[in-house]
């Protein structure tokens, strides 16, 4: 711990905390919490959704796994690019016009059920937590490192603050300190790059070369097989991390907060582009990191890889750049925390109490009250659960949460927008198998199980082969949706359904209610 270290992340803190207080005299109503009241433009919110997607997966994570496991582990990268063209091509339009507040507000805008509302907040909640245990994962190991301090200090510090955040600016602050961290994380990257290129004179064949000189894998290092052993493995991951991405509430979540669909459509936009940028770039911070830092540092660092980038920047820069990528991936951490406390606390304030409980029946009062009580709660929870995480790297954990959105949220939204036939059982059915096929299998699988001590949570011979099962529970969740929906179909309930399912589509590519326009 030095003056420098301390000087960064007291500035960056410091800065994250007076938009807090600034937005926290804007938050006075429900709308303002979850949504900002809806007023961000499209690069705004596309500065805002890439800053929750560049997460402590993306930064730490992602570095890491290219780092230990060579091109296995670029296919984060490839995978979170490819997932912004689902985004913007098929939901992002339809979400914003149907929407309000959550996923759950969306799908039942056609089935309006209690049972609904349920089942996708508890899909909600799941995602949120194993997101964020990543998140205290990685920022408990940078401020470990940095300042000496045990690992479950660091856990909650960042816990606690992450929720003064959230408690007192909701959305709008929220998103501000995703808008400059994102910033932030670009330029930061940014520099890294420039620095390893320079290393290389420029050269990338010269950078590939090196990397398979003095990594243990040698020239296997260029080639995927390392940590995918095989095909389907490898395809596997990419089906989570492609389709995933179109069911993670806490990215849903963001096409509230602007004014209209072609808003929405742009912030995408934006974030393709941002997104594109900054994960090209990951590939010299973990070729980078192999390279000069050494595989066996990394891993003596953090038995997850995750802090391959920072001891890169100590390696480029000495303890200033240090100083400033662990300041910025801090920030990164909380900003990325903040949206998904946020999100947690829709599910359980807005869906379970508000409507599912309360009817919706909630003075403006009551539903800010429920909102901050939510956070708290969803807060504790993920600072408990990732006491006990240290040992995983944060991309698999978030690979998992993908895969559960891909798995339990996509098919329903997909049905729910696209097919004419599909009822409210074929929706609970789709997102209970999704969801728990994808738990059962993953808990079956090599990252929880290994014969090796230290290597997952468990010793012992994974049941499941696959790394991420999402090309098992990915079809799973589609084919219970359909089966769910032609098994228990009747003919009253399917003219019922056909005469809503008209007005939704109308309202989902245009926004404009059929009922509101006929009175």
């Amino acid at each position: 711990m030095n003056l420098v270290t301390i000087g960064f992340f007291v500035g960056i803190v410091g800065l994250t905390l007076l938009v807090t207080y600034i937005a926290a005299k804007r938050t006075s109503s429900a709308n303002d919490f979850y949504t900002a009241g809806g007023g961000l433009t499209g690069w705004q919110n596309g500065l805002a959704i890439a800053g929750d997607y560049l997460s402590a997966a993306a930064f730490l994570g992602v570095s890491g796994a290219i780092a230990l496991n060579g091109f296995d582990g670029f296919f984060f990268s490839v995978g979170y690019v490819v997932a912004n063209l689902v985004l913007l091509y098929i939901v992002a339009e339809p979400m914003r016009n149907l929407g309000k507040y959550t996923l759950a507000d969306m799908l039942t805008a056609r089935f309006n059920e209690k049972r609904i509302r349920g089942i996708a907040a508890t899909s909600t909640i799941t995602i949120v937590i194993l997101y964020m245990i990543a998140q205290l994962v990685g920022a408990g190991a940078l401020i470990q490192m940095l300042f000496g301090i045990p690992y479950w200090s660091a856990v909650l510090i960042v816990g606690v603050m992450m929720t003064v955040y959230v408690l007192f600016g909701g959305m709008t602050a929220t998103s501000w300190v995703q808008i400059i961290k994102a910033c932030l994380l670009l330029f930061g990257t940014a520099l890294i790059s420039f620095l390893v290129f320079w290393k290389f004179d420029f050269s990338i064949m010269k950078m590939f070369d090196t990397a398979a000189t003095v990594t243990e894998q040698g020239e296997n290092f260029l080639i995927p097989g390392i940590k995918y052993t095989s095909t389907i493995d490898s395809v596997s991951m990419m089906i989570a991390l492609v389709l995933g991405t179109a069911g993670l509430p806490h990215i849903l979540m963001r096409f509230f907060t602007v004014k209209d669909a072609k808003t929405a459509r742009t912030s995408i936009t934006w974030t393709t582009w941002i997104t594109a940028i900054f994960f090209s770039l990951t590939i010299f911070l973990g070729f980078g990191a192999a390279a000069f830092v050494g595989q066996g540092n990394i891993l003596a660092a953090n038995p997850g890889g995750n802090l391959a980038a920072p001891l890169l920047a100590e390696f480029l820069g000495g303890n200033v750049l240090l100083s400033f990528i662990s300041a910025v991936a801090f920030a990164t951490i909380l900003a990325v925390v903040s949206g998904l406390v946020l999100t947690g606390a829709s599910a359980i304030s807005h869906d379970i109490y508000g409507e599912i409980m309360k009817d919706g029946k909630l003075t403006p009062k009551q539903q800010l009250v429920a909102a901050r009580t939510g956070s708290i709660s969803i807060a504790v929870l993920s600072i408990l659960l990732a006491l006990g995480a240290q040992t995983l790297n944060v991309s698999f954990l978030v690979s998992f949460a993908f895969c559960i959105g891909a798995s339990a949220n996509l098919p329903v939204i997909l049905y729910t927008i696209y097919w004419k036939k599909f009822n409210s059982n074929g929706a609970i059915i789709a997102m209970a198998t999704g969801l728990i096929s994808c738990l059962i299998l993953g808990a079956m699988g090599p990252n929880v199980w290994n014969p090796e001590a230290g290597k997952a949570i468990f010793v012992g011979t994974p049941l499941v082969a696959l790394s991420n099962p999402a090309i098992i529970s990915v079809p799973l969740g589609f084919l219970a949706g359909w089966l769910g929906t032609i098994l228990t179909q009747n003919k009253a309930s399917e003219a019922k359904n056909a005469k809503i399912y008209n007005e939704i589509r109308v309202k989902a590519n245009t926004g404009i209610s059929v009922s509101d326009v006929s009175h």
